[in-house]
């Protein structure tokens, strides 16, 4: 019989300042859709998605807006005026990570956690504590005091002995 290895499942990024690398750039243009994929240095992934177009195939000033200014943020130039949806891929984005819970279309009373991103600002690599897995620390051995009793030495003892 063969062993699959399980991962160890989906989890949400933590709240706090994460630096994202952005992976891939998925725009639909007849439909608006811009969905930006990005990833931190421990691999955690988020996809960040903008409708740049409303209901009525109008331009949605508000997703043009938010898209706009997580741009030009990303790749540190606010004096771009149009970009290629591919010249985002490989740039970086610092950014506060903020869970918001909210309650389910689908399932009411059933609550749903999602990422939100904000404080955005230009980044240029992972952050050195991000990126480098933390190494385990290592605690000391707790050296337990001889015990003393009065007038005595404590007892010798042949440590290669006890570690042979």
């Amino acid at each position: 019989m063969a062993k699959i290895g399980l991962t160890e499942g989906f989890t949400l990024i933590p709240e706090g300042t994460h630096v994202f690398k952005i992976t891939e750039v998925n725009y639909k243009e007849d439909f608006g859709k811009m969905e930006v994929v990005m990833q931190t240095a421990k691999g955690q992934k988020h996809i960040e998605r903008f409708s740049l177009l409303n209901q009525n195939g109008e331009p949605n000033q508000g997703g043009l807006n938010a898209f706009s200014y997580f741009a030009k943020t990303a790749l540190d130039d606010f004096t771009v005026k149009d970009i290629d949806d591919q010249e985002l891929v490989g740039h970086f984005i610092r950014c506060e990570v903020e869970h918001e819970e909210v309650e389910s279309n689908k399932t009411p009373g059933k609550m749903l956690k999602f990422v939100r991103l904000g404080d955005k600002e230009a980044a240029y690599g992972f952050d050195e504590e991000e990126a480098a897995p933390a190494a385990p620390k290592q605690s000391k051995p707790v050296q337990a005091e001889p015990a003393k009793q009065e007038g005595k030495k404590p007892a010798a003892f042949d440590l290669g002995s006890l570690l042979g």
